[in-house]
């Protein structure tokens, strides 16, 4: 999981012998205090999570904004009322604004835990996932201080 220290991280179990041993992509062997690719890695149950909230909160939000232009353009070539061009773009706005938040908001509510998945708002996940966020940022700044 991003965030977590190593220690929290499953590992998966290599299928053969040769990938027991990390090494780079010339194959040499990784030194110590590096990285791989896996390890930093979201898990596909995590990121299949994400991308479904995502779509929720940042789908519905942006279709509403693009739906706001069809249903104006009705209400006035039908005369139905005057609608002021600035209440459409103020409208639309908003809505696709709602869905850029959307965006973060599904990421970041989503579940991180590869075994649970976590409420249906996500709002206990965000409330994790902001702390996580902010501490790890909080650390990388220290560390590019200290260089």
């Amino acid at each position: 999981m991003p965030f977590e220290p190593k220690s929290n991280r499953k590992k998966d179990t290599p299928k053969d012998s040769k990938a027991s041993s990390p090494k780079d992509s010339a194959g040499a062997s990784k030194t110590k205090g590096t990285t791989t690719l896996e390890e930093t890695r979201i898990p596909d149950v995590v990121s299949q999570r994400m991308l479904r909230r995502i779509a929720v909160f940042s789908g519905i939000p942006t279709g509403l904004g693009i739906s706001s232009f069809v249903v104006s353009y009705l209400v006035v070539s039908q005369e139905i009322f005057d609608l002021p061009n600035s209440v459409v773009v103020v409208g639309s706005l908003m809505l696709f604004g709602l869905g850029t938040l959307g965006l973060s908001y599904g990421v970041l509510s989503a579940s991180w835990e590869e075994d649970q998945p976590g409420s249906l708002l996500g709002w206990g996940e965000f409330q994790v996932n902001v702390r996580r966020f902010i501490q790890s940022w909080k650390e990388f700044r220290q560390k590019s201080r200290q260089k």
